[in-house]
């Protein structure tokens, strides 16, 4: 199976901007151990910006555009050393792969970035990858990292995206606020119904928050890519994720839909 995990800042770092060690290192070994078994595994990874405010010691996100893509360089180099030296424990080989808006949209350059894809999975590396947060602008950024993993799946034609977040899926209502809201396990369809139940921005490292998972869930389903939303705190979660166990919310590919 072809797989596209999505890891959070949340998950990544704590408040801080510091690396949570102990949330990175199981990932790696969850990841390494689905590679050894067979999937073929692509990290889209979240985290150069909280990792850079971390090592910079600003006292936050940074809320300009220069001191955004400062905070990027400098953790995009801290989050690629973190991962090489991990995997590499495991015997996987990473591979860094950073990406514009322009990238995905340019028609030639999409198609090298296939192709890299395709070569690097043949080769047995892990790609790695991020947006290029250093040289994008607003006109040029895809925005969010779930967007980015949902981009990543359709281009690679994967079979599972599995974005790790700070929530267990998607609920009837706001968790941190309704008590009583109940986990949805199964999504056929995102209809305006569903996309109303999302609230907006998530952890205050990320960019991201319910309503870009749900327009990620409905780019990959159309494509026949299935897609679970899972709390980032549990990375083995994966293996029951990969022989379809329900593991927070489902959002079903379009074509399996069809055929049963």
């Amino acid at each position: 199976m072809r797989i596209v995990v999505k890891v959070g800042t949340s998950t990544l770092a704590h408040a801080t901007g510091r690396l949570n060690i102990r949330h990175v290192e199981e990932l790696v070994k969850v990841l390494s151990d689905l590679k050894n078994a067979g999937h073929q595994i692509i990290l889209v990874s979240s985290g150069a910006i909280g990792m850079g405010v971390g090592k910079l010691n600003l006292p936050g996100k940074p809320s300009d555009m220069p001191t955004k893509q400062a905070a990027a360089a400098v953790g995009q180099c801290e989050l690629m050393y973190t991962y090489d030296k991990l995997f590499l424990q495991y015997s996987h080989t990473v591979a860094q792969v950073l990406l514009t808006g322009e990238d995905v949209d340019h028609p030639e350059r999409r198609e090298n970035f296939e192709n890299t894809m395709e070569r690097l999975l043949e080769l047995g590396a892990l790609p790695v990858i991020n947006e290029n947060d250093t040289i994008a602008t607003a006109e040029i950024k895809v925005g969010d990292n779930d967007t980015l993993g949902a981009i990543v799946a359709c281009c690679v034609k994967a079979d599972l995206l599995v974005l790790l977040s700070d929530i267990e899926g998607l609920y009837t209502a706001d968790p941190r606020k309704a008590p009583d809201a109940k986990l949805i396990p199964t999504v056929e369809e995102v209809t305006p119904e569903i996309e109303a139940l999302a609230g907006g921005v998530g952890s205050s490292l990320g960019t991201g928050g319910m309503a870009t998972k749900l327009r990620a869930a409905k780019m990959v389903t159309a494509m026949g890519c299935d897609m679970v939303i899972t709390n980032g705190e549990h990375p083995e979660r994966l293996y029951d994720i990969a022989e379809g166990k329900d593991v927070g919310t489902r959002f079903v590919a379009k074509a399996k839909e069809a055929n049963g």
